[in-house]
């Protein structure tokens, strides 16, 4: 069985390369992540001719994640436990942002999130990321009460150690290498999920994302903020375990490249 996850950056901008993707790849199940777009405005005909179906929450311009399978879907949750919303510049009141989504495909749960950025530290923003991120231990706690394959993927906006950044002497003061986000990466260990990437890994600490600015890409001045994690079920079935690299090159690629996971299930 083939798992992945991608931050899509607009899933309507990228569904060229989305569907080559598909096509080439070929994975059971895709966790997307910022499609920006409304639920409704998914391009659903598009992918299902490949075989896919499609469970989306989105609302809008921002954020939306998604889900597609094409050994079925079922049991869709659109949102977390006591989800946290923000309070944005100016408003008047919370709103929650579509940012996670849950799905049982064959036999295997997971969760596609699209974790808050943060901004930086002193925002609001980041401590936002942090409730968020409670809400999501919460949530994967209570899934793993259930003994079958499950895993938490996609773009978590936490790159887990110093050496998933290109040089951590540029971050002194800035989001996603913050101890309490670090910490927050712990808390989903310590509830019973692993990183499952250390498990198959072909190359020391392959990044999943680079700036568009400043020739990120050909510098290598990436991340590693894009990731998967399983509870035992679901690691000790993975084979293989990659970043697709080659799809952040090229014209109208997003600013993130897939994760792939193989498991022997």
């Amino acid at each position: 069985m083939r798992i992945a996850t991608w931050n899509v950056n607009s899933v309507r901008s990228r569904l060229p390369r989305l569907l080559g993707w598909l096509e080439r790849v070929k994975p059971d199940v895709l966790c997307l992540q910022e499609i920006k777009c409304a639920a409704e405005a998914f391009p659903v005909a598009e992918v299902a001719s490949l075989g896919y179906e499609v469970a989306a929450h989105g609302t809008g311009r921002w954020n939306g994640v998604a889900i597609l399978s094409r050994v079925g879907l079922a049991d869709v949750t659109r949102g977390l436990t006591d989800e946290p919303g923000y309070l944005a510049d100016g408003a008047l009141f919370e709103t929650s942002e579509p940012r996670a989504i849950g799905a049982t495909c064959d036999d295997v749960r997971v969760w596609s999130v699209y974790v808050p950025n943060g901004r930086e530290p002193s925002h609001p923003h980041y401590e936002y990321k942090l409730r968020w991120l409670a809400a999501l231990r919460a949530t994967a706690i209570a899934e793993l009460a259930e003994e079958r394959p499950f895993a938490v993927l996609g773009d978590f906006n936490v790159a887990p150690t110093d050496d998933d950044v290109w040089d951590i002497s540029l971050f002194a003061e800035s989001t996603h290498v913050t101890e309490p986000e670090r910490t927050a990466l712990a808390a989903l260990r310590d509830a019973g999920l692993a990183d499952v990437f250390p498990r198959a890994l072909k190359y020391d600490h392959p990044y999943t994302y680079w700036d568009y600015r400043q020739l990120a890409f050909p510098n290598n001045n990436g991340m590693r903020i894009d990731l998967v994690y399983g509870n035992p079920a679901f690691t000790k079935a993975v084979t293989d375990c990659y970043v697709d690299r080659d799809e952040r090159k090229g014209t109208g690629a997003s600013d993130h490249a897939p994760v792939v996971a193989d498991l022997a299930l």
